[in-house]
């Protein structure tokens, strides 16, 4: 409400007795034909903050729960247990000890190796969809600005046209300028804070991960020195 308020004070858009819903509709209508990209940038923005949310908090929640159960594990050096709960688990960190721990036998060295390839694997498919919400963060602006460019110009042609400046030449061009730039920014805003909390969200995932998988080397070593002596 308080957005509409501040719309209704800008120059070029009138204020008539309508209610919220019935004004942004005939926003919606104003915007021509430059509110379908824009809609297509909200919906695809949408659907993959949701999409993202969702994906994320069920791998972190099944990440918490195979380390916990990891970690008590290898405190006991008990790496065939681990290595079938690993495998029977589809988590990302689950995924990356299980390429380590099969190895287990084949030194440190290949342990490391493992861990580093199936890690950068997991690492893209967590950061999958980043890119679209990163794309539409700066898509959405733009083309607020593209509808400011070419409110402009149907501006100054109906001036050109008719000879002289009257308000109500120009002001269907600076409506559509404005309410483009408006739309364009109300798109970008959201999508950007939701791009960088996914973005926090997986490097906690991954200090997690890198953790975990220190700890098994570390386990790993110890035991293959213990052998050793």
């Amino acid at each position: 409400m308080r957005l509409y308020g501040a719309l209704l004070q800008l120059p070029g858009i009138d204020a008539p007795d309508l209610t919220w819903q019935e004004a942004l509709s005939q926003y919606w209508r104003d915007l021509s034909w430059m509110r379908w990209p824009l809609a297509f940038c909200a919906v695809l923005g949408f659907v993959v903050i949701v999409w993202k949310f969702v994906d994320l908090s069920a791998k972190a929640a099944r990440t918490r729960i195979i380390l916990k159960e990891i970690d008590e594990l290898l405190t006991q050096r008990r790496i065939k247990e681990a290595l079938e709960l690993t495998r029977d688990t589809n988590a990302p960190v689950a995924k990356i000890l299980y390429a380590g721990l099969e190895r287990a036998d084949e030194g440190t060295e290949r342990v490391l190796k493992a861990i580093e390839n199936q890690g950068l694997i997991e690492m893209g498919k967590l950061e999958k969809g980043l890119v679209v919400l990163a794309t539409l963060t700066n898509i959405a602006p733009l083309l607020g600005f593209l509808g400011t460019v070419i409110g402009m110009i149907i501006a100054f042609q109906a001036i050109e046209a008719a000879g002289e400046v009257e308000a109500t030449l120009v002001a269907g061009g600076i409506k559509v300028a404005l309410l483009t730039t408006a739309f364009g920014l109300i798109i970008a805003i959201p999508v950007s804070i939701g791009h960088n909390y996914f973005v926090s969200r997986v490097d906690a995932l991954v200090i997690d991960m890198e953790e975990s998988a220190q700890k098994m080397v570390d386990t790993l070593h110890a035991i293959e020195a213990g052998k050793a002596g």
